[in-house]
């Protein structure tokens, strides 16, 4: 069973109780209706990443669902949590790539997001053979990528808020949704 389709979404919770909270940002998200299992960060080969709205007509009620998920929270009035799902992919799509999840406190969704891709890249990176220095910003890193004989595709998703100011439980996720049809 390899997925075909794959979308992103994103969502945030906030209740008094902490699970109330997650299935919130579940509902956020548009995947509260599904039974979720969590896997691991490889993008198959020959998958087609489709909208959230293509992607949410094609899941039902109680359905068995891989994804991967990144999920932060916290009950800390405004504490900055933000997740993100990286995502980076050959150019020829009949390789497979990889999705990195990234979890955080106090980054800005921008810093979050760029995270998870460049953690994407950089696994992506190694299985191809490409050198690079961990220790280069993102930005750097991304020029060498470029200048490689190998081509790929970077980009991410993130969701961040701060926590409510009363002390509720807040709760952010963002997840790739994979289709198996």
């Amino acid at each position: 069973m390899t997925p075909k389709k794959v979308f992103f979404t994103k969502g945030v919770g906030i209740h008094k109780d902490k699970l109330a909270s997650f299935e919130l940002a579940l509902r956020g998200a548009g995947i509260e209706k599904c039974n979720l299992v969590y896997v691991s960060s490889i993008f198959p080969a020959n998958c087609k990443v489709i909208t959230r709205a293509e992607g949410l007509k094609l899941i039902s009620p109680g359905e068995i669902t891989f994804c991967v998920m990144a999920k932060n929270e916290t009950n800390e009035p405004n504490r900055l949590i933000s997740t993100a799902i990286g995502l980076a992919v050959p150019k020829n799509s009949s390789n497979y790539g990889y999705l990195s999840e990234h979890h955080s406190f106090g980054e800005t969704a921008k810093k979050s997001g760029e995270y998870a891709e460049d953690l994407a890249a950089s696994m992506l990176a190694t299985t191809l053979g490409i050198p690079f220095d961990p220790n280069l910003a993102w930005d750097e890193r991304k020029q060498v990528y470029k200048a490689s004989k190998y081509t790929f595709r970077s980009t991410h998703i993130c969701q961040s808020t701060e926590g409510d100011k009363h002390g509720l439980w807040t709760t952010v996720i963002a997840s790739a949704v994979f289709i198996t049809d």
